[in-house]
Order: structure tokens, then C-alpha cells, then sequence
């Protein structure tokens, strides 16, 4: 199954329509009959919640080039509100207070909108490749693989973890070692992560010796809240010569090769991570291995 972006004309009129009368249901099942004292599990931060949220907003809702800022945030009585914009236009969103809950659009209970008795039919635009440049970074499987996927990523994503911990092993196992195809891994540090573009310089300073996957594995498996301390350890337990990666590290030596990988994304439509171009095919998100199963399997079949 592809997933179909909203056309961005009608992204307001099924917010206010069709999302308007789910959203009805949603709040009723979910605020009316649960306990708020804590939705459904543990409490995160508000900016966990609204990093989230907007990570979701921006990778699953908007159409490519059209992105959501956070413009602020407050807690009111058991959930989070934030407040976005999209194309100069203000609306409130809400997150239950264990980050598992988004509502898109907050409605007004005591004056529903109006829906039409037939679903609003959205015109699905076909599939459209981009050409995008693998540069000269890390390459995982054959060369000469018929499917190229280009991943453009962030050490500091929870979605890219997820990914990293949940698809990428079977794309890995059922075509990367069989090589059908080949996965080229390009950096994309969101701003909001502290940590996230030494981070990537640090596995490019692994690069150097051999070892970019290496360390990519271990950022993503014993995450980088630790900074640059950290990735100096990881560098030592990976049998790093520490000398060249620290030096490599502290000057900044991939600064501008991280920063040019974010440029590059970002003239692609990249506005959130993780984001793959399958063949040039755009998919965004953490998505199920179903999904790049589907894709992957018809370009193989061409």
C-alpha cells in the first residue's frame, strides 16, 4: 500500500471536515471515558510531546515542501497544546500527556462541523520520482544493486531509532544481503536536537577508519544524550585509533559535509526524519517493512 499525501488546497478543508467529526469521536472515546489523570501510560515532557507530535504532523499529514512550526506549547489541565502553523495559518493541536494521543484540531463540541453524507473524494497525485544524489557518503549492500534507497536521517530521532531498531533488520536480511539493494545513509540533523549534528559528525570521523556503520549502530542503540563525551567512548570501544577520531571530532573536520547533507535534503522536500527516496520514491516516516516491501518489490519488477 503507498501512502498518499493531502493536497495542500484541500488540507484545510478535510481538517475541518472529515478530521472535524473523527476528532469529535476521539475526544469522546479517549477524554470522556478515560482516566486524565495519566491517558494511558507514563507522562513525558511537553517538548518530548510537542516534538513528537510535530515529527507525526509533518512526516504523515503535509504534502512534500509544506511543513508545520511549533509556535507554542502549554499544559491545560491533563493535556498539551500546541499551537502550529502551516502556509501563515494558526491552528491548536493537543497531545495526551503520555505522548500515545494526538488530536489535529481542537473542535468545538457544542457546534460540530457540518460533514457531507458522501466521504470528500481527494485526488491522489501519481507517483513522482526525484533525482537525488547519493554524494560520496556511507553505502550499505552492493553497488550494483537495481534498487537504490538514500535515507536521509538523525542520530537524535526517536523515529529513526525506531526504524534503525524495527525495519531496517528486514530490509537488510530480505534484500540488502541478497543484493537486491543498496542503502546509502545521509545526514539530516534536526535543530532541536542538541546532540544530533556531533553526533553525525562522529560517525563520519568513523568513516575514516572503516567503521561509519559501526558507530551508526552503536549512536543508535546507546543514543547520544551523552555528547561529544560519549561518542569519544564509543570511538574507544570500537577499537578506534581515539587520538585521530578526537581530534577529528573537536575540530569540526565534518561540519560542513554534515551541514551540505542537510542543504541537499532539504532542496529534495525534506522537512522532517526519517525520510528514504526509494529509486527516487519518496517515503517518509518510520514506516512498517510493508510499506518499503511494496516498493521496493515493483521496482524490482520493472
Amino acid at each position: 500500500m503507498k501512502l498518499k499525501k493531502i493536497k495542500k488546497e484541500d488540507y484545510w478543508k478535510i481538517l475541518s471536515g472529515t478530521l472535524g467529526i473523527l476528532l469529535i469521536f476521539s475526544l469522546y472515546n479517549n477524554l470522556m471515558n478515560t482516566n486524565l489523570n495519566g491517558l494511558t501510560g507514563s507522562m513525558i515532557s511537553i517538548d518530548e510531546a510537542s516534538i513528537k507530535a510535530l515529527n507525526i504532523i509533518n512526516n504523515n499529514l503535509l504534502e512534500q515542501g509544506t511543513t508545520a512550526e511549533l509556535i507554542d506549547k502549554t499544559e491545560e489541565s491533563n493535556l498539551y497544546k500546541i499551537k502550529i502553523e502551516i502556509n501563515n495559518q494558526e491552528m491548536d493541536s493537543y497531545v495526551s500527556n503520555d505522548g500515545k494521543l494526538l488530536f489535529i484540531n481542537a473542535v468545538d463540541l457544542d457546534n460540530p462541523p457540518q460533514t457531507q453524507t458522501q466521504p470528500q473524494q481527494v485526488e491522489q497525485p501519481e507517483t513522482t520520482r526525484i533525482s537525488v544524489s547519493a554524494d560520496d557518503d556511507a553505502v550499505k549492500g552492493d553497488e550494483n544493486a537495481p534498487v537504490t534507497i538514500i535515507e536521509f536521517s538523525d542520530f537524535e530521532c526517536p523515529f529513526c531509532a525506531r526504524f534503525y531498531a524495527q525495519t531496517l533488520p528486514d530490509i537488510q536480511r530480505e534484500y540488502v544481503d541478497t543484493g537486491k539493494v543498496k542503502l546509502v545513509f545521509r545526514d539530516f540533523p534536526l535543530g532541536f536536537h542538541a546532540n544530533a549534528q556531533k553526533a553525525s559528525e562522529a560517525a563520519e570521523c568513523a568513516n575514516e577508519q572503516g567503521n561509519f556503520w559501526e558507530m551508526h549502530d552503536k549512536l543508535f542503540e546507546e543514543g547520544v544524550s551523552g555528547g561529544v563525551t560519549s561518542f569519544k567512548q564509543y570511538a574507544s570501544d570500537l577499537g578506534l585509533n581515539t587520538d585521530t577520531f578526537n581530534d577529528c571530532l573537536d575540530t569540526g573536520k565534518y561540519e560542513s559535509e554534515v551541514q551540505n547533507d542537510l542543504s541537499d535534503g532539504q532542496s529534495y522536500g525534506v522537512s522532517g526524519t526519517p525520510a528514504f527516496f526509494i529509486n527516487g520514491i519518496l517515503v517518509t516516516g518510520a514506516q512498517p517493512f510493508e510499506v518499503f516491501k511494496n516498493v521496493i518489490d515493483e521496482e524490482l519488477a520493472k
